[in-house]
């Protein structure tokens, strides 16, 4: 929805966008009514966007490409920058490096992996938060999101690795057939040549030993396979590089690992979860 709120807000980008596809409508002496049915939309989406009331979309993006791109395809590479101003603050330093990782180790112990979200599963995740977010602002961080999915496809092939908590597939987000969906979307992940899934079992802390106790962690191996943890907690980040913390991060991770189901075995129990939730 167009807000007023938004002029003030845009990004960069959506100034860049909005500048360049007025400046390429004009030359081409297309009203914003001409524009909009070419495209799609309504003369007034067009002026949201011009004026970055409502930046466009990434499906806008890729109509103007069409259209008025000639093309260069400044439209097309606006997409992936548009989509990292709609990043959350705290994760914009790690969005791209994360694009772009060879390797990414997640441990997570109460929600799914962004990456691994089914679209129900955000949207229940990014609406259900407090404070409440607009209808509009949850759309947007929600197409994001499913934009990172990108990486499991990407070529050159990255090595994808999560564990998973068991009670992360115990907790729904949403509706019973949201959860469901998700379960059933984490076994087709895990089948994934390049993804690995383990669970950490429950019971794993009555074993007098629990490396996963100090919460999450994300492990990257950047493409210059320099190495770095990223941790989130209470809408703030950490990006640790420090050779010396890495390396005791990546022990502990590791440690997780061991600890965890073998991948057989969590696929099995995540397969056994989907069939018992809820109908």
């Amino acid at each position: 929805m167009a807000r007023a709120e938004n002029k003030t807000e845009a990004g960069g980008t959506a100034r860049m966008v909005a500048a360049l596809a007025k400046a390429l409508r004009e030359q081409q002496g297309l009203s914003q009514e001409q524009l909009g049915k070419l495209i799609g939309y309504t003369a007034a989406a067009i002026s949201a966007m011009e004026t970055c009331a409502q930046p466009a979309s990434d499906q806008m993006l890729v109509k103007l490409e069409e259209v008025l791109g000639g093309g260069l395809g400044v439209f097309e590479k606006a997409r992936a920058l548009m989509r990292l101003e709609k990043y959350p603050a705290q994760f914009k330093n790690f969005a791209l490096m994360e694009a772009e990782a060879v390797t990414l180790c997640a441990y997570e112990s109460y929600v799914v992996n962004g990456l691994f979200q089914t679209e129900g599963y955000a949207r229940s995740l990014i609406g259900g938060g407090f404070p409440r977010l607009t209808e509009d602002k949850v759309e947007e961080l929600v197409e994001a999101r499913m934009a990172r999915k990108a990486l499991f496809d990407r070529d050159p092939t990255a090595m994808i690795e999560l564990l998973l908590d068991e009670s992360v597939l115990k907790r729904p987000f949403g509706p019973w057939d949201v959860h469901r969906e998700q379960l059933h979307s984490l076994t087709e992940d895990a089948e994934r040549d390049n993804v690995s899934i383990q669970v950490m079992p429950l019971e794993r802390g009555l074993r007098g030993s629990h490396a996963g106790a100090r919460g999450d962690m994300i492990q990257v191996e950047t493409k210059e396979h320099h190495h770095v943890v990223y941790m989130e907690i209470e809408d703030e980040s950490i990006l640790v590089s420090d050779l010396a913390k890495v390396a005791q991060l990546s022990h502990r991770y590791a440690k997780i690992r061991s600890q965890a189901l073998s991948p057989d075995d969590s696929l099995s129990l995540i397969q056994r979860l989907a069939g018992e939730e809820r109908q």
